[in-house]
């Protein structure tokens, strides 16, 4: 099915840009004035802000000698004060995504994962043409839970591909936590259905610890812990009339049709819309992620005070960074010191947002969604400790992070729509390949690579790399026009990724200080070549396999090594006990990690790609 946008909207959608753009250009201190209710998109119910106090999520302390127990549930909840209880999805206890995880570097996590999930919360709203996304699906809905961030053996990541079904057994999943102290986060990831089951709830904090970065008061660095470290999960929605969460945001894709992503009108932190916060006058941590389905925000605070942005994913910077503002783009974490000293008791501060939307949002009317939380000083003396002037080099600090090594491989890869005319769009696309083609990328093990991430749409786009962390090392303007012209795109199907050097359009701009850590998702500006740095790493450094075969039934966890291959004795595991093996799906082998972008909708169909780890 396929609709065309008439003359009116592409007027509405014209002015809706003009609006956009007046936002992002207007005062950050004023609350700017409610955008139209274009009819172009659908618009959540009138809410007040700041009548909500943030939730924190509860914190679960990670043991080697035993496992978490850990359940996938249908719930409901409450987003705001004024609306009522509606369907959700939660791990767990919580009605809305599920505790933080506290785990330590070089021991073991282990969860007995399991699914209690009724009927989806977005039932109606599963296109069922993508990847054998099933009519099943809507009453019973498969899961696959994704460790992201973590160096995990490939039959536990969270394989798009490796599901469970509601009530069909556990799977056991064996975190090794071999890796750097730094921010990871858990979130569902079946094949066709992520950004439904996300959006429903189902994500969650994972903090990595380590001897200098332990979360409590004996922390060598002196940063805030305990209620002065706090996790904040950045999302935006759209609420119907009755207060329930809408999956789609225009009228103009039918429902049950995939959709290209779309900018939300409701800001909602740690499951709450437009929460408050009394805070006391000091330092805090704040572990923020974007959690959100689709846009890049520019986040600063309403009185452009500084603030420190001290890690990425991966972990700790050199050094903190003084920041005015950052962009956070989908699955980005960044570790940020924020001091509230200056604030009088009662006064307050924003979250704020600037960035407008790209070309294909705003045409149909969406702005920027500008705010998210508040903070007011309370009367208490905080935390007054200085902001630490280094964060690794020498003693009682981490090792610092090296300069970037020299590529041995450069690996040219491509992020491209195809040029079909239609609504709902017909597909997005890594290499123009679909998920399903046979031409994978396999990277060497112990191999240096740069990837130059070649974005000819005109929107960014997060691109995450399953199992290794990298170094971003900065974005090229492309003549995109010109390097189509010279380099016909082919049918879907056949891969493409011309080389772009003969079509730059000026020299590469370096990462930001405040992205220049170890990370696992960067953002691919569009119309520029990103290029990252990527050593993959070999298996006696990880302790498994990473090619190891496995199967797609989820309780399975019994593996077979790759050809030539023996495998990690502690990893050759077994069925986990009174496991029951899934039914109604077929089952078959797997191989291997995924790389996708990380707007969720993209990810569905089909932005998301295999790739081997290989010696």
């Amino acid at each position: 099915m396929s609709a065309n946008i008439g003359r009116r909207q592409l007027l509405v959608g014209a002015a809706a840009a003009a609006a956009a753009a007046r936002l992002g250009r207007g005062s950050a201190a004023a609350e700017p004035a409610p955008p139209p209710a274009y009819p172009t998109i659908f618009h959540s119910p009138p809410m007040e802000k700041y009548v909500d106090d943030l939730p924190v999520p509860r914190v679960i302390m990670s043991s080697p000698t035993e496992p978490i127990e850990m359940v996938a549930r249908s719930t409901t909840t409450r987003f705001h004060r004024d609306q009522p209880r509606v369907p959700a999805m939660g791990y767990n206890d919580e009605s809305y995504h599920g505790p933080t995880i506290e785990a330590h570097v070089d021991e073991q996590t282990t969860l007995h994962y399991r699914s209690e999930l009724g009927r989806h919360t977005f039932a109606a709203d599963l296109d069922t043409t993508l990847h054998g996304v099933s009519e099943s699906y809507r009453s019973s809905p498969p899961t696959s839970l994704h460790l992201h961030g973590g160096a995990t053996p490939p039959q536990f990541d969270g394989h798009p591909q490796r599901l469970l079904l509601p009530h069909h057994g556990t799977s056991l999943l064996e975190y090794p936590n071999r890796q750097e102290a730094g921010h990871l986060w858990y979130h569902d990831h079946a094949m066709g259905i992520t950004r439904a089951n996300v959006y429903a709830g189902l994500t969650g904090m994972y903090f990595l610890r380590d001897g200098y970065d332990t979360g409590g008061a004996d922390n060598p660095l002196g940063l805030p812990s305990g209620p002065n470290e706090i996790p904040l999960i950045l999302q935006e929605k759209v609420f119907h009339e009755d207060g329930r969460q809408s999956l789609r945001s225009t009228p103009v894709v039918p429902q049950g049709l995939w959709e290209g992503g779309a900018v939300g009108d409701r800001g909602v932190v740690n499951g709450r819309v437009w929460p408050k916060m009394t805070v006391a006058r000091g330092v805090y941590r704040f572990r923020l992620i974007n959690a959100a389905s689709f846009s890049v925000w520019r986040l600063f605070f309403s009185n452009r005070m500084r603030f420190w942005v001290i890690g990425n994913e991966g972990g700790l910077l050199n050094e903190p960074v003084r920041c005015h503002s950052i962009l956070v783009a989908p699955a980005e974490r960044f570790d940020i010191l924020v001091d509230f000293s200056s604030l009088a008791p009662g006064e307050s501060v924003e979250l704020c947002n600037d960035l407008t939307p790209p070309f294909q949002a705003a045409v149909l009317g969406e702005v920027a969604l500008s705010r998210f939380c508040r903070f007011t000083a309370g009367t208490s003396r905080g935390d007054r400790r200085p902001v630490p002037t280094a964060l690794r080099g020498g003693r009682n600090r981490p090792a610092r992070i090296p300069p970037p090594a020299r590529p041995e491989v450069i690996r040219r890869v491509s992020v491209s729509q195809p040029y079909e005319v239609r609504l709902p769009p017909a597909i997005m696309s890594l290499n123009n390949l679909r998920f399903s083609d046979p031409q994978i990328e396999k990277p060497r093990e112990g191999t240096v690579e740069r990837w130059d991430i070649i974005n000819i749409t005109p929107d960014p786009h997060p691109i995450h790399l399953h199992l290794i962390m990298f170094r971003v090392l900065g974005r090229r303007p492309l003549r995109t026009v010109d390097y189509q012209v010279a380099n016909p795109q082919p049918p879907i199907g056949t891969r493409w990724a011309p080389d772009p050097s003969n079509f730059y359009a000026g020299p590469m701009r370096p990462a930001a200080a405040w992205e220049a850590g170890w990370k696992d998702t960067v953002r691919a500006d569009g119309g520029h070549v990103t290029s990252i740095l990527v050593r993959f790493p070999r298996a006696d450094e990880l302790g498994f396999d990473p090619d190891a075969v496995f199967s797609s039934d989820a309780t399975d966890s019994r593996i077979r090594p790759a050809h030539g291959r023996s495998v990690a004795p502690h990893m050759s595991g077994g069925h986990h006990a009174g496991a029951m093996p899934a039914h109604r799906m077929i089952t078959t082998d797997l191989q291997g990690y995924v790389w996708h972008c990380h707007i969720l909708d993209h990810e569905d169909h089909d932005m998301m790609l295999r790739y081997r780890l290989v010696r």
